[in-house]
């Protein structure tokens, strides 16, 4: 009996997953020509990058490949088992949410991912919680549903290769995806 459910889960997230529009993989995190934002990509940030996220400025479509600009920050990481957003990582998401808001027809992908450690069935779940979590505070924000894709890789993409916290720490994360930026 448990081998059939694990059977059914399996196949209604591999037939979830084949109905997702997925494109080519692109670099993310936008381009960059400082090899210090390079490697600040998949940074967990701090006191410093809260700080560079003031409202009032206006963004437009340019903002999206200005690595100077608040939209350049476009990955969010999450406690272990958890898909609580993190206080510093709300003004991320509301900065993106008044962008989107802003611009209509513009969409992204919420990619949730998780790290090696728990089942493959727990991480995609876990992975998709930790995106829906970030798109139901996108939505309270004004964007609308269908601007909004969700999907969970769980451990299948992680960025660290690592089997040790750092590793599972940069692992544990939501991609913020422009489509067609």
């Amino acid at each position: 009996m448990i081998k059939i459910i694990r059977y059914f889960i399996i196949l209604s997230v591999v037939v979830a997953l084949a109905g997702c529009n997925l494109g080519p993989l692109k670099k993310r995190g936008g381009k960059s020509t400082d090899n210090q934002q390079q490697d600040n990509q998949y940074s967990t940030g701090g006191e410093d990058s809260a700080s560079k996220f003031t409202s009032g400025d206006s963004l437009d479509v340019s903002s999206l490949n200005d690595p100077n600009s608040p939209l350049s920050q476009r990955v969010l990481y999450f406690d272990l088992d958890s898909s609580q957003i993190k206080d510093e990582d709300r003004e991320i998401i509301t900065v993106h949410a008044e962008f989107l808001a802003a611009h209509s027809d513009i969409t992204v992908v919420l990619e949730g991912h998780a790290d090696e450690r728990g089942s493959r069935e727990y991480n995609i779940a876990l992975g998709e919680k930790r995106a829906k979590a970030v798109k139901q505070l996108m939505t309270l924000q004004g964007v609308t549903e269908n601007q909004i894709q969700v999907i969970s890789f769980g451990e299948e993409r992680p960025v660290a290769l690592g089997h040790d916290s750092s590793a599972w720490n940069l692992n544990r994360r939501v991609e913020i995806l422009y489509t067609g930026y």
